[in-house]
């Protein structure tokens, strides 16, 4: 076995290559001199400095990362080397693997030891001085061993001496963009390559991670806005060349509320057809369950799953092939302007999407996280455990974004990559409630039946289940003048003027105009749930 070889076996040993697709490491040397510096966000943020070193990247973990501030003294952790494939490795490392998580090249270029011909020999006797020349770091750096350093766990400290290239205060938080890409972690997260999956055949275990581009959906025109205006109460209206037959247009599905008059059906479908590029994007390539309010909602409404025989040819369906006898088979699949219009004449008022997509449905693209108020829970309660959901994601560095449900309650939704389970989601949703409702006892209950929780809040993380839904965004609720579910920033859970129910059919358009959809920019992330 060559000493390069033996240099490679611990890190080999720590990785299974049937699943992580980083580079196994040729055997002959590559390059000279050269260094890199990876962000590596797994278990914990670190950077990875790596020197080139007799046919191998001899690496250290820096917690805080390298710096040009001559008065810092920043750890860093000896670890295995890597092989020189890993030179310019930037991707997703596969959850469960070894160091899996999120890698960028935060810095490369070349390298040279300082006062020794032998850094393999420096490096073993505990101290190397050595000369960067990177598109972040230069000038002349020392590691050196601690005295308590143990094998195996060997901590050294990272010093930039004070010459020509220092900068004190220097942070490399402040440079966050990859030298090989110019993307952050959280762009590289987001759209991966590739993710090879080992549970699958070879042919099929490449799975594309790059989120896939939404289609742009424009809304209707002002011609024909005036001629869904100009109908009676019944009639035909073209809609980006689909004729649809709507009936009923003045009746009132939505009491007011002062001062706002009543909502008829001919608003609600005007409301489908203006908000449609906002809400298709959560809607398209998902069966769609609805809530129906044919009577308006001062009276019951009910569930409606499976698509009518008056439906229109061209409205996109999908059949269920697992539905046992009696279920429902076929699903409407909402991807146009005109399919929302016709929802909206069916006096579907609340429209709730599976969190799956087509055509595997069994793998969530959602994690849904429901903050449901109880009898006695002001919506005070509901932001303080939103808050504490902010905190707990944030340090999880995981994205998420908020949403008020046109109601009472709250939902934060989590993007996930492909090949999550509804158990994963559900199991890890649990997880952080359950750490949020022992920091915050007083507020939860944990009972599933409502008269048994006293008036407390419910942490419902059961709705990471296949046909399990939650409002869609930008769905109308069933109470006086047609309140909408809305995504909202994280900050605006300061602001004193939210409500669950503060915008309505009438009022949304001008904030999605002005601000436009905070969740918008989380549609088909690829992002790894850390272990918990």
């Amino acid at each position: 076995m060559s000493d390069q070889q033996e240099r490679l076996k611990t890190y080999r040993a720590k990785r299974d290559f049937s699943v992580t697709a980083e580079p196994a490491g040729a055997t002959s040397p590559v390059g000279q001199s050269r260094f890199v510096v990876q962000r590596h966000r797994a278990r914990r943020l670190h950077y990875d400095l790596r020197l080139e070193v007799a046919g191998v990247l001899v690496s250290w973990a820096v917690p805080k990362g390298p710096t040009l501030d001559p008065k810092a003294r920043q750890l860093a952790v000896h670890v295995e080397d890597h092989p020189l494939e890993y030179f310019d490795f930037e991707g997703i490392i596969p959850k469960g693997e070894y160091g899996g998580g999120d890698v960028i090249v935060w810095d490369w270029g070349t390298w040279q030891p300082a006062e020794t011909d032998d850094p393999a020999r420096a490096i073993e006797r505990g101290e190397l001085h050595f000369d960067l020349h990177g598109e972040k770091l230069a000038g002349r750096f020392v590691l050196v061993r601690r005295d308590d350093a143990r094998p195996g766990k060997e901590q050294w400290l990272l010093i930039h001496k004070n010459d020509d290239h220092a900068r004190p205060g220097w942070d490399p938080e402040d440079h966050p963009l990859s030298v090989k890409t110019g993307r952050t972690n959280d762009e590289v997260a987001a759209a991966p390559e590739s993710l090879w999956r080992s549970d699958k055949p070879a042919a099929e275990a490449a799975v594309a991670l790059a989120p896939e581009r939404a289609p742009v959906w424009d809304p209707p025109t002002a011609e024909e806005l005036a001629e869904l205006d100009a109908l009676g109460s019944d009639g035909r209206w073209v809609v980006q060349g689909r004729e649809l037959k709507l009936t009923n247009l003045d009746k009132v599905l939505f009491p007011g509320r002062d001062p706002e008059p009543p909502v008829t059906k001919r608003d609600l479908i005007r409301y489908h057809a203006l908000i449609a590029p906002f809400m298709l994007p959560y809607l398209a390539d998902r069966p769609v369950n609805s809530h129906r309010y044919p009577d308006g909602v001062d009276r019951p409404g009910f569930w409606h799953k499976e698509v009518p025989s008056h439906a229109p040819e061209w409205l996109s369906r999908w059949r269920n092939e697992e539905a046992d006898p009696g279920e429902t088979q076929w699903y409407a699949v909402i991807d146009s302007v005109p399919a929302l219009v016709w929802l909206a004449n069916f006096a579907a008022v609340e429209l709730h999407p599976w969190t799956s997509k087509l055509p595997d449905v069994h793998q969530p693209t959602w994690a849904l996280i429901d903050i449901d108020p109880g009898s006695a829970s002001s919506f005070d309660d509901v932001l303080v455990l939103a808050r504490l959901y902010r905190v707990a994601l944030e340090h999880l560095r995981v994205d998420a974004m908020p949403k008020v449900t046109g109601q009472r309650g709250l939902q934060i939704w989590v993007p996930v990559r492909g090949g999550y389970t509804f158990a994963d989601t559900r199991a890890w949703v649990e997880k952080v409630s359950r750490a949020i409702g022992r920091t915050v006892p007083e507020l939860v209950s944990w009972e599933w039946q409502k008269d048994r929780r006293h008036g407390l809040a419910r942490l419902d993380y059961t709705q990471n289940a296949i046909n399990k839904t939650l409002v869609a965004p930008f769905s109308a609720r069933p109470a006086a003048s047609a309140p909408v579910s809305v995504p909202i920033g994280w900050d605006e859970l300061q602001d004193p003027e939210l409500r669950p129910d503060r915008w309505t059919i009438r009022t949304v358009l001008d904030r999605v105009s002005s601000v436009g959809d905070p969740l918008a920019p989380l549609i088909g992330r690829a992002q790894e749930l850390p272990a918990l």
